[in-house]
């Protein structure tokens, strides 16, 4: 048999690697800044109008029990590229860890080194700088928070302005890798500035102003919901009388009261710019659609955390521990292994979208991970899940109101104790079948002693499996 030449050789090679990543499908996560797990028309709002959001949910799976395991921007984001609770990657907070987060391991990092192009768009914001970070090919990010107009960017190494709004400019730059002639799969992550307001930072990523009035829509849609009025939830306005945290007299710091209430006007504009976001997944579902992707591309659509619209009397800080902090939207198109309009009622976090990635794209997710795949709840075939998880958050000194508030705290499928890590005689224990809008803290009720003590056991379980020290 006469042997094949080098060339040949090499062409059959290139071949088999061509075939083998054709095998492995494109990937498309988009990430919005502070968005509710509510804030979408299939979700239940009562007025916006998300046509492309909502296709998702009706072509692939809407998990109704996604949470975020750090409600605060920095240390969530980690936690989706990691797959690892805060206490493990160490982006703890919002403050500028920026050599810190060029060295995390994420997912992206190893699906690059396994022949994936690789794209990161958008807010970083583990640090202000906005230079490349290792495991992306293409590399479009914000400094800190970015701009909502005319933003400076650092574009593949170059510092640019760019005119226009950001979240057309982000999806803008998204098309452009989309389009890029490969022979290979890719991973494209969009992290937008909305639904954030647009912050002032110093260097130091400490904010300097934020306020009613800074969220700022598209012009084109500017004033589309501008006499709506949303249907809020039953906690709405209900001023704290059993959560002592939340009561502390602080100087300078009003009591929660109608007065501290998330208004209509920042809802609307928040609405408004979400207008943009749900455009701009409808050019990437259409770019998809062109280059005959779509149905070889999985897409996520999720939040780094919730957000208050009232309830509790709450506005801006977000960081707690609530159920409209903590719930995420969480919603994934794939139609070779996700069956259009799946609601899975199982428990998933934001630590698991790395292993859920890595694991469909053929990688071992590898023990360092923390979180689980969903690719057995997609395939009906879930013999173990969680039945509890951590939630945490360190205290910092942006919101006065929630000085000293740092938390560590477990919910189960239907209680939820917050243990303050730095106040005494402070927690808090919900009963979440009975009351789901978290208005009763039944932590002193002596027929709870028992959940209560099984639901201490459980924090400081989940604590020492994770790494973490354990609470006395």
């Amino acid at each position: 048999m006469a042997q094949k030449t080098p060339n040949t050789a090499i062409k059959n090679s290139n071949a088999t690697q061509l075939k083998e990543n054709q095998k492995r499908p494109n990937m498309v996560v988009i990430l919005v800044d502070d968005m509710r797990w509510d804030e979408y028309g299939e979700a239940g709002h009562n007025y916006v109008k998300t046509p492309n959001i909502d296709r998702i949910v009706k072509e692939g799976a809407c998990f109704v029990n996604a949470f975020a395991t750090t409600p605060l921007c920095s240390p969530s984001r980690a936690s989706f590229l990691t797959g690892q609770y805060a206490h493990t990657n160490g982006i703890i907070d919002n403050t500028a860890r920026n050599e810190q987060s060029h060295g995390l391991n994420t997912f992206p990092k190893q699906l690059n080194n396994n022949g994936y192009a690789t794209a990161f768009i958008g807010k970083w914001h583990m640090g202000n700088d906005n230079s490349k970070r290792p495991g992306f090919d293409y590399w479009a990010s914000l400094k800190g928070q970015g701009e909502a107009i005319d933003p400076t960017l650092n574009i593949n190494g170059q510092q640019q302005t760019v005119k226009g709004y950001v979240t057309d400019i982000l999806i803008d730059q998204s098309l452009l890798f989309i389009n890029q002639a490969r022979n290979q799969p890719f991973l494209l992550y969009v992290a937008h500035k909305a639904l954030h307001p647009n912050v002032i930072q110093n260097d130091d990523g400490k904010v300097v102003n934020i306020g009613e009035g800074d969220f700022i829509p598209a012009k084109r849609h500017l004033g589309l919901y501008e006499s709506a009025v949303f249907d809020r939830r039953p906690n709405y306005n209900i001023p704290p009388l059993d959560k002592p945290a939340l009561m502390r007299k602080i100087e300078g710091v009003p009591p929660l009261s109608a007065a501290t209430s998330t208004k209509e006007k920042t809802i609307r504009e928040r609405s408004e710019m979400l207008m943009a976001v749900d455009e701009g997944l409808g050019k990437i579902i259409k770019a998809l659609e062109d280059k005959g992707e779509l149905d070889n591309t999985i897409i996520v659509f999720t939040s780094d955390h919730g957000y208050w619209y009232g309830e509790h009397c709450l506005d801006l800080e977000r960081r707690l521990a609530y159920e409209e902090a903590i719930r995420i939207p969480m919603l994934v198109r794939y139609p070779p292994l996700i069956k259009a309009g799946m609601k899975p009622k199982q428990m998933v976090l934001s630590i698991d979208l790395a292993s859920t990635l890595l694991d469909i794209a053929g990688q071992t997710p590898g023990a360092h991970l923390q979180g689980k795949s969903w690719v057995p709840i997609f395939k009906g075939k879930v013999n173990d899940w969680r039945s509890s998880f951590l939630v945490e958050y360190y205290s910092d000194s942006v919101f006065p109101r929630i000085v000293n508030m740092g938390y560590k705290a477990v919910r189960d499928n239907r209680f939820k104790y917050i243990h303050y890590v730095d106040l005494k005689g402070m927690n808090e224990l919900y009963d979440l079948a009975k009351d789901p809008y978290e208005l009763h803290n039944i932590i002193d009720n002596p027929k709870m002693n028992g959940t209560l003590k099984k639901m201490k056991k459980e924090l400081n379980l989940l604590l020492t499996q994770t790494g973490a020290d354990g609470l006395r």
